[in-house]
């Protein structure tokens, strides 16, 4: 019988790492954002964002269900991670800067 390790087989997918931190706790400072997923929300209809950001060198891991911010981050090509932003409240929406 062969060993899991034996079946060549790669996780693709990033690990997320950090404590899960509220979205109040870092809008208008500056963030790393270093990798992201979007799902279908488990808790909302709708999709979920999940952001893996550093905060001053700490790592931390973001839900939103945040339209803004999903259209914003599904633009950024995949060379430019990471990249450094602030997230700011404009009309009700969440947005990068």
């Amino acid at each position: 019988m062969k060993k899991f390790s034996q079946l060549n087989i790669e996780i693709s997918q990033k690990g997320f790492i950090g404590d899960k931190i509220k979205i109040q706790k870092i809008l208008n400072r500056e963030i790393v954002v270093h990798h992201f997923v979007i799902d279908d929300s488990k808790h909302f209809k709708g999709k979920c964002l999940k952001l893996q950001i550093s905060l001053n060198d700490n790592w931390h891991v973001l839900f939103t269900g945040s339209n803004g911010l999903i259209e914003g981050i599904t633009q950024v090509p995949d060379d430019a991670f990471p990249f450094e932003t602030t997230i700011i409240e404009k009309d009700d929406r969440y947005l990068f800067t």
